[in-house]
């Protein structure tokens, strides 16, 4: 049987082997951009939990150590990888709740519904990644279960091991692992905190925190367990709270999920004690309200015609608890914005087009959830628009819009040309629909070009890179390999307004840029368009990209 000591043991251990691992996990990345990634973001979740943890008495419930283990994961995920890390123990501590002690079996179905939390997280789940390997180790604890149910650690030593043997096929599922012949960076990283937690569970946690281990430029993969935008086919966006009620025809909220998704697509079911939250793109709103009044009482409801709009948003998962903020300041106005961003510079821009708050990090510090909720909560206004400009940064921000008692919307920003490009189509006197439309095709008509060095040897799209060359990178592809910063901008900005007849570049220069670099770059431009095209030059002050190119 496991304790609550236990698993508070475990998670302290599985923090400590992770944050000894991470330097490895973070070279698993085949993409040679000099950024944190994976290792950082799992390490910085799974350490928000340990701090949590630690606080429980001796002898606290197992139920309530996973709850909070849950809470604090949630609230600290970092990064996807960090976000589907928080999911997994989310399904597991609703198994286990109330619970003082669990068994071999109640552990096996804890793991299996974490894995399922997760998968149903994501609108497309990648195989060959974190997923496979959660679900691998699910199904190996449940065999095991079934011989050793009242033995925990021997179930999930069993579990540990489906999870080993599922990493190792990683490559053999995803073909970006098998060209690069290593395994998926966030599948290695749910291992080691499965190892720590194994270690507190047997009493010989993990207490040190050993210098990270850095592998050789032959073992560094991606990891492929980002998010996957649907294609929208739909008219309607339906979105409505259903408050349950005792004598409601239906409580399986799985059921509604599944039928809701098949009449439509983007299909968010949430659901808590109290409540249930739909959003779902549709062609029948009529029937799909009517699904949902079996399961209570209206007490919010809205449908949108998008195809009036011209065009739909490309709109949020949400994944988060229902829990509110007591500490939100009291809204002044209707509408606010919070933009993930670094550097000097940009941060004065995004200020001065009317951004509220802005929260530190990018491509090598990804802000948490609870950062973000904290940043959403300190502007005074109804409704707030999130813009977290980088890819790995959108998960967590949808985790914050359900944990605050304001309206949120977050736009799916992937660069910070684009959320500056949303911003601009802001439009204070539209509703919020109309703004979170406009502003998400804004930020999609934005081509983005990005110049920086090379961290790590690498084979990437057909091109040979050496450690320390400088790479250019147009839509998060890298095209282009120079010996200096200036000549690969130039390229990248040629390449963009070629392929997407651009009539506008915007250059935001680097911290590590002259201001001869920039003139010597702007000249180059004006010199090959000869006036053609409109050039604009801004000091960023961003770190790690020399520049950064909107092409528009």
């Amino acid at each position: 049987m496991l304790s609550g000591k236990m698993l508070k043991d475990g998670i302290i251990s599985a923090s400590n082997h992770l944050g000894d691992h991470k330097g490895e996990v973070d070279a698993l990345n085949v993409f040679p951009v000099p950024d944190g990634d994976t290792g950082t973001n799992m390490s910085m979740t799974v350490a928000a939990a340990a701090r949590e943890v630690a606080l429980l008495g001796e002898d606290s419930d197992f139920g309530e150590a996973a709850d909070r283990v849950a809470s604090a994961m949630l609230r600290g995920a970092r990064g996807n990888s960090g976000v589907i890390l928080s999911l997994i123990f989310r399904g597991f501590a609703r198994s286990v709740k109330g619970s003082q002690h669990i068994n071999g079996a109640e552990l096996a179905n804890a793991l299996h519904l974490g894995s399922e939390a997760a998968y149903k997280a994501v609108m497309k789940p990648t195989e060959g990644t974190i997923l496979t390997v959660v679900r691998e180790a699910a199904q190996k604890a449940k065999e095991a279960a079934r011989h050793k149910a009242d033995d925990a650690v021997a179930v999930w030593t069993e579990a540990l091991q489906g999870a080993r043997d599922a990493l190792l096929r990683t490559p053999s599922i995803l073909p970006v692992l098998r060209q690069a012949g290593v395994v998926d960076a966030g599948g290695q990283g749910f291992v080691y905190v499965m190892e720590g937690l194994l270690q507190g569970f047997t009493g010989k946690a993990i207490t040190h925190n050993a210098p990270p281990v850095i592998l050789e430029p032959s073992t560094r993969s991606r990891s492929a367990a980002a998010l996957s935008d649907a294609e929208i086919k739909f008219t309607y966006c339906t979105e409505f709270l259903v408050e349950k009620t005792a004598d409601a025809a239906k409580t399986d909220t799985d059921e509604l999920r599944q039928a809701l998704g098949e009449r439509g697509d983007c299909v968010v079911v949430v659901d808590d004690d109290e409540i249930i939250k739909v959003h779902v793109h549709n062609n029948q709103p009529g029937a799909i309200l009517n699904l949902a009044q079996e399961y209570g009482q209206f007490i919010q409801m809205k449908v949108e015609n998008m195809r009036r709009q011209h065009e739909e948003a490309a709109w949020v998962q949400d994944t988060g608890s229902g829990a509110q903020e007591a500490d939100a300041c009291e809204p002044q106005k209707k509408y606010g914005m919070v933009a993930v961003a670094t550097g000097e510079g940009i941060e004065k821009v995004f200020t001065e087009i009317g951004v509220d708050a802005i929260v530190r990090g990018g491509q090598s510090m990804n802000p948490s959830t609870e950062d973000i909720l904290q940043a959403i909560n300190q502007v005074p206004a109804e409704h707030v628009f999130v813009l977290p400009n980088n890819k790995n940064i959108i998960m967590a921000a949808e985790q914050a819009a359900p944990l605050t008692n304001r309206g949120v919307s977050v736009v799916h920003t992937r660069s910070i040309v684009e959320g500056i490009g949303a911003v601009l189509e802001f439009d204070e006197s539209a509703s919020m629909e109309t703004n979170h439309v406009q502003m998400q095709r804004a930020a999609e008509r934005v081509q983005t070009g990005l110049v920086t060095y090379a961290a790590r040897e690498s084979n990437l799209e057909g091109l040979d890179i050496r450690k320390g060359a400088i790479i250019g990178i147009e839509n998060g592809k890298l095209t282009v390999t120079e010996n200096e910063p200036v000549t690969a901008a130039y390229r990248v900005a040629r390449h963009l307004v070629r392929r997407h007849n651009g009539s506008m570049i915007t250059i935001y220069a680097g911290e590590d840029v002259s201001g001869a670099q920039t003139n010597q770059l702007v000249d180059m431009l004006e010199k090959r368009y000869n006036g053609s095209i409109e050039i604009a030059a801004i000091p960023g002050g961003q770190p790690m990209y020399y520049f950064m190119i909107a092409v528009e």
